[in-house]
């Protein structure tokens, strides 16, 4: 099952060179707008369809995350000559900005780290690998779990796995390129606000991309219709929709089950919350500022409160979870297989 699914993980991806190879191209013969729009549709509809050959919840899940919604809104940003790609780059890069989800850092102050840095970060990202893999761990005891902790252990899963294998690929990419790309987190344990934590920590790229595609479109928009002052209640509200819509739509990818709408609800929450919080504040005008201790744990329960409430029940609901120990299983005995095919070859030479 797994072999197989990897022969179809590579058909996948080749699809997806090959198209992004014609994308470059077109962007260079094909002048910005319109017209390069109609040549780049039916590469944002081969990415709505591609993932559906894939069964994994990890190959399946990632690849429909970098092509289908990330890649296609790169694409249709670069249709006018927005956003991370352009035709000035290699085609090697301008494959990697637009099917992964990075984002060449623009700031030279923050180029070149020191050692020091390094070390932190190195360091980082070593306890939160131990933190996942102690998560793994505890699913062989999941049976005496309740309910409600397995939703938060999966909530923890989720950002560990993400942010750790977004940071190997980002790395991969650093070290090839010789470029110094942005970060995907900025430890969302921290959020002060959900302001703070949608807009400045949590999984960046998404918002980077989401600012230009939706957003600034609907802050136009509005601004024209009601005015500047309220235009970013649709603006945010909107974001949030399209986010809700597009995470409906991986979820699908992952275990073809028709949506229920809560994943999209816990954005749509997510949005009406934000927006009622940036109207607070401009009311108070920061007269009452509350200190972390006070704002943290109460932004980061309050996500995690909605998300076991709203967006983890999909993962039991559609049985995901099941796969992800399916595959685990399999990759496991995959592993302990080859390890002893490698200690027999080892002795029977000694």
């Amino acid at each position: 099952m797994l072999g197989e699914e990897m022969n179809s993980f590579i058909k996948v991806w080749l699809a997806v060179f090959t198209s992004l190879s014609y994308c470059h191209a077109m962007g260079k013969m094909v002048p910005k707008g319109p017209k390069r729009l109609i040549f780049l549709l039916p590469i944002v509809c081969l990415f709505l369809y591609l993932p559906l050959n894939l069964y994994s919840p990890h190959l399946g899940g990632l690849t429909a995350f970098f092509i289908a919604w990330l890649g296609n809104f790169k694409l249709l940003l670069f249709a006018f000559d927005k956003g991370p790609l352009n035709t000035r780059i290699s085609l090697p890069l301008f494959m990697a900005l637009a099917c992964l989800p990075i984002k060449i850092q623009q700031d030279p102050i923050k180029e070149n780290p020191s050692s020091k840095s390094q070390g932190k970060f190195t360091v980082n990202y070593v306890i939160k690998g131990l933190l996942l893999a102690i998560i793994l761990w505890s699913y062989n005891f999941i049976e005496y779990i309740h309910p409600n902790i397995i939703k938060l252990l999966y909530a923890l899963h989720i950002y560990f796995f993400l942010e750790i294998f977004l940071a190997i690929g980002a790395a991969m990419v650093r070290s090839f390129y010789g470029v110094e790309l942005e970060p995907q987190f900025n430890e969302p344990f921290l959020s002060t606000s959900l302001q703070d934590f949608w807009g400045k920590r949590w999984n960046l790229m998404v918002a980077s991309i989401m600012r230009p595609t939706v957003y600034e479109p609907t802050l136009r928009f509005s601004s024209a219709v009601i005015g500047r002052k309220w235009a970013p209640v649709p603006s945010v509200l909107s974001t949030f929709v399209v986010s809700g819509v597009m995470h409906e739509l991986v979820f699908y990818y992952l275990r073809r089950v028709n949506p229920t709408g809560e994943v999209t609800w816990f954005f749509i929450f997510h949005g009406i919350c934000l927006t009622l919080e940036i109207g607070l504040k401009k009311a108070l005008s920061g007269k009452c500022r509350l200190p972390w201790i006070v704002t943290g744990p109460l932004t980061v329960g309050f996500v995690l409160g909605t998300g076991i409430w709203l967006f983890i029940p999909q993962f039991t609901r559609s049985k995901l979870d099941v796969g992800a120990f399916e595959e685990y299983a399999e990759i496991g005995a995959l592993l302990k297989s080859s390890c002893e095919k490698v200690l027999n070859h080892i002795f029977y030479h000694l």
